[in-house]
């Protein structure tokens, strides 16, 4: 079943059904998507939607600041330009670009221009300066592209000693941005690097080529995106251009059945969701995106007149994580009226279900959960128009989802509907691999199956349900951090034996890192001096654990590998004991690990008339949880 997409909305949507996936999938995918990479997708809505605003961008977040307009056809423009910059300066293929930007209308061009001559390297510009350094060198970049001088940021600071501790960059191109930088020039101390600015050397290219004559295939490299690691060694996920494309088409048909409207982007632009989904995916469609300020959801102006920002743009819908909902759920609409707004997909981080259903009813749009990872280019399942509680929606089409029990990267066992088991994908959206050969080790599985590391069961409908986790990432606030970068750091502690880092469960961040400790028989050590160690060595401030548990021995399996599952009880134990016990609430609070839903935990509440008031105070967090 071939689609063709016209300018009129199909009447239904689209691959909202296991059978609707099936019969789409009989058609050969470069049939149903010919397109092999970003670059043509943009020239596409460039020549298609043309003098249209495809960016919308925020300086302040002010209630009716003029928003800064760029159309499709500037957009692709700019992207060409961008590319052809970056070719004339020597840039190849398998060079990539590492970028430093906050949220700005240059975000884009730099991002997908960068692509389309070379590789893109976003990185978040909060990081320490030793560990974008790390990831640079990691990246082997050649070029930076970097936000010039300003008041308001510290990146061109933090900028002078990156370049100090890499030896691959030739050339830094600043953005300036009106409102935002200073006019001082961009100079980089003790540095020979050229630098250029972005801005004025981008319009003196070309817009109507690629200088290049670049010739695209899907599997070249397209991106590279950071997903953790140890210091000194990050560990950097590979995208193909095949990936990108493929999402962007998708989406196509996944919105036939929608009007070309508007979304709000307040996610970063170094992370997979805001760069594929409210990037490449949203101007493939031809939607309008509102950029909110550059610091995005972190806009403490740009929140407080958050629902204006919707009523003044007509938002239809925005993606985010459930952080941020944790934070709209107190901001008043006051007199906005958001009724244009129908829908919010929520990612990243586990969302309690009872938060999510008091958010639908106190705002009147629906709340939608998908699946995936950086890996799988932002996807690996997506929500149809109605979704079972619980699930995070379908497979994509062409993909495959597999649930199996799994050792040492080996398939001991298919798991049956509704068993729970670790979940494999394999899919055009899965990335080719990490940069480092080493990291690949445990990624894949027999057959070239992905590997995800979590936990989870399908039911008979093809919906995906997660259970748990098997790797060890930390996801705060959709931030992921390694463990191993806190564990690193306690290890060289003289007085440290063992350390094991675990989510903390948070109210409004989802898990915040935190770390169990065994010390050497005889040694003597606290909490609060090891978390001061740990504040001097962790480069990532996300890190940092907040706790820190003295224990006398970590638990152990059968062979003897320390076993998580019973550290995270223990912690999700202790935190909801301690939320309770604040409110003086007496309750029984016990933890098991549930074959199918993963860590349960069951509150038993001997005074009835106190339930109601746990029910709520716990509702924030992102536990499974039985009342009784």
């Amino acid at each position: 079943m071939a689609i063709n997409l016209g300018s009129t909305p199909v009447a239904e949507p689209l691959l909202d059904t296991l059978s609707s996936i099936e019969e789409f999938e009989k058609t050969p995918l470069l049939t149903q998507f010919p397109h092999t990479n970003s670059y043509d997708l943009f020239m596409q809505s460039g020549e298609r939607f043309a003098n249209e605003p495809a960016i919308e961008f925020l300086l302040t977040g002010q209630r009716d600041e003029t928003a800064q307009t760029i159309t499709f056809r500037a957009l692709a423009q700019q992207i060409t330009q961008t590319a052809n910059l970056l070719h004339v300066l020597g840039l190849q293929q398998s060079d990539s670009v590492s970028i430093l930007l906050p949220i700005l209308p240059q975000s884009h061009p730099a991002i997908w221009g960068s692509q389309a001559a070379g590789i893109a390297n976003p990185i978040n510009p909060m990081l320490e300066p030793e560990h974008i350094a790390e990831i640079v060198d990691a990246a082997q970049s050649k070029s930076i592209i970097c936000l010039a001088p300003s008041l308001h940021s510290d990146l061109w600071e933090k900028l002078q000693k990156v370049v100090q501790l890499t030896n691959t960059v030739k050339v830094v191109l600043a953005v300036q941005q009106p409102g935002l930088t200073s006019n001082e020039p961009a100079v980089l101390k003790n540095s020979s690097l050229r630098v250029m600015d972005f801005n004025s050397s981008i319009a003196a290219q070309p817009t109507d080529r690629l200088l290049s004559q670049r010739r695209f295939s899907p599997e070249q490299i397209a991106a590279y995106f950071h997903t953790g690691g140890t210091t000194g060694r990050p560990k950097i996920a590979q995208l193909t251009h095949g990936n990108m494309a493929f999402l962007g088409q998708l989406m196509q048909v996944y919105t036939a059945h929608l009007p070309r409207h508007t979304i709000l982007c307040g996610l970063p632009l170094f992370h997979i969701y805001g760069v594929i989904i409210q990037g490449v995916s949203a101007f493939s469609v031809g939607y309008r995106v509102v950029l909110m300020t550059p610091a995005g959801f972190r806009s403490a102006e740009g929140m407080k007149n958050f629902w204006h920002h919707i009523a003044r743009f007509k938002v239809r819908g925005f993606s985010t994580v459930p952080t941020v909902l944790m934070a709209l759920s107190q901001i008043p609409v006051g007199d906005a009226d958001i009724s244009c707004l129908t829908n919010i997909n929520s990612g990243a981080a586990p969302l309690p279900h009872a938060f999510e259903q008091s958010f639908e009813r106190k705002f009147s749009v629906e709340v939608a959960n998908g699946y995936g990872m950086t890996e799988t280019t932002a996807l690996i399942s997506r929500a149809p128009a109605w979704q079972p509680p619980g699930s995070v929606g379908m497979r994509l089409p062409y993909s495959r989802v597999r649930i199996a029990h799994v050792n040492e990267g080996k398939v001991t066992k298919d798991c049956a509907l509704g068993e729970s088991g670790v979940i494999l994908v394999k899919g055009p959206q899965v990335f080719c691999g990490y940069k480092a050969a080493s990291d690949n080790a445990n990624a894949w599985v027999e057959d070239g199956w992905f590997n995800t590391g979590d936990l989870g069961y399908l039911d008979a409908d093809g919906f995906v349900y997660l259970s748990g986790r098997a790797k060890d990432l930390i996801i705060r606030g959709g931030h992921n951090i390694d463990p191993a970068l806190i564990e690193e750091a306690l290890s060289a502690h003289p007085a440290v034996a063992s350390a094991v880092a675990v989510g903390l469960p948070d109210a409004y961040a989802g898990e915040l890192p935190m770390a169990f400790v065994v010390l050497h028989n005889g040694a003597q050590s606290n909490a609060r001096e090891l978390l001061d160690f740990c504040e001097q060595r962790i480069s990532e401030r996300a890190a940092i654990p907040r706790r820190i548990e003295i224990i006398p021995a970590m638990p152990l399996t059968a062979v003897g590998k320390i076993y998580k599952p019973t550290l995270r009880q223990k912690i999700s134990e202790m935190v909801l004991r301690e939320v309770l016990e604040e409110q003086q609430i007496d309750a029984s609070i016990t933890g098991c690990i549930d074959k199918q839903r993963g860590l349960v935990l069951t509150i038993r509440i001997e005074d009835a008339a106190q339930k109601s008031r746990a029910l709520e105070l716990l509702q924030p967090y992102a536990l499974t949880m039985d009342f009784v």
